[in-house]
């Protein structure tokens, strides 16, 4: 991720600020407040790309062998971004390691699937739970949003509940596609003898 020199005086300012607390005007605020959006909107651009490059990473993957060559790149560019390889990986390269770059990437992917699931075996030991994905920030502290009532605790939502008027059931499946009419056949024409 690469940051611009505007954005760089932001952060470097709210650093400052969090090293040494004092008020911020409300430009500092709106500045910060960009540059977490702007963080965010690149954490959601690399989200993307990384399920772009693992769908195409599957459907060559599956159109093997025909696509060896391609999929040996994606799988090196997939690795190269911190992909853990999976089962249906190491069964695709195991058939092709009579190619040496097939080879080399099966002994890679050996060693990070190991490491993968010592490593959630681990953490299921220890009782830790897998980080969950990045929330948004939506404010910041002693801010605007230290002046309103504190959160409500809310009560769950029974499954059973009746739906509000205004509730809409989901549809079924045969109301979103009704079913195909066979076309009519066309009218037989009675040719008249005469």
């Amino acid at each position: 991720m690469a940051f611009s020199a505007d954005e760089l005086r932001v952060l470097r300012r709210a650093l400052a600020i969090a090293l040494h607390p004092m008020p911020l005007s409300d430009e500092d605020v709106q500045d910060c407040l960009r540059l977490a959006g702007s963080v965010d909107e690149a954490v959601g651009e690399a989200g993307r790309l990384r399920a772009f490059l693992l769908a195409d990473l599957a459907r060559y993957r599956n159109a093997l062998p025909g696509s060896v060559t391609g999929y040996l790149e994606l799988l090196q560019d997939a690795l190269a971004a911190g992909y853990d390889p999976r089962p249906d990986d190491l069964a695709a390269l195991r058939a092709l390691r009579g190619r040496p770059l097939a080879a080399t990437l099966l002994e890679r992917c050996q060693v990070l699937a190991e490491r993968s699931v010592r490593a959630r075996l681990a953490g299921r030991s220890a009782g830790l739970a897998a980080p969950g994905p990045r929330s948004r920030l939506l404010a910041l502290p002693g801010g605007r949003a230290a002046d309103r009532e504190p959160d409500r605790p809310r009560t769950p939502v029974a499954p059973d509940s009746p739906r509000k008027p205004g509730d809409r059931p989901m549809p079924k499946p045969s109301e979103v596609f009704p079913p195909r009419r066979r076309p009519a056949p066309p009218p037989s024409e009675e040719r008249a003898a005469g």
